[in-house]
């Protein structure tokens, strides 16, 4: 399996799991209102579901879809980790953050290319 097939699937599972978290894991909500955001969890988590599947689904049926999704999530994680630097967390536990916001931008410049050629 190559990087990109393996991130695609590896980010698109995450965020399926992390979207279904918004709504179901305690720990999730109580993160939220840390960062002062607990009246955009819903929204988040929609966004997270809908960034999983359409990754996974665009891997297989459009690289358009795929590159759109793996923007959104990107943006959505650099905003994340924005926030965890502004309520002054460590780097350690923004990391995850900010992984997850280079490795979807490099997904979405893949599929780009890919959808481009």
């Amino acid at each position: 399996m190559d990087f990109p097939t393996l991130s695609t699937f590896f980010s698109g599972i995450s965020f399926l799991f992390f979207g279904t978290a918004c709504f179901t894991a305690s720990r999730m909500k109580s993160e939220f209102v840390r960062y002062g955001f607990d009246r955009q969890r819903p929204l988040t988590g929609v966004l997270q579901l809908l960034g999983g599947l359409g990754l996974l689904i665009g891997y297989w049926a459009s690289p358009w879809l795929a590159a759109f999704s793996a923007g959104g999530l990107s943006l959505m994680m650099m905003f994340g980790f924005g926030v965890r630097i502004k309520i002054k967390d460590s780097f350690l536990m923004s990391f995850p953050a900010f992984f997850y916001a280079v490795l979807n931008l490099y997904l979405c410049i893949y599929y780009i290319r890919l959808a481009s050629q």
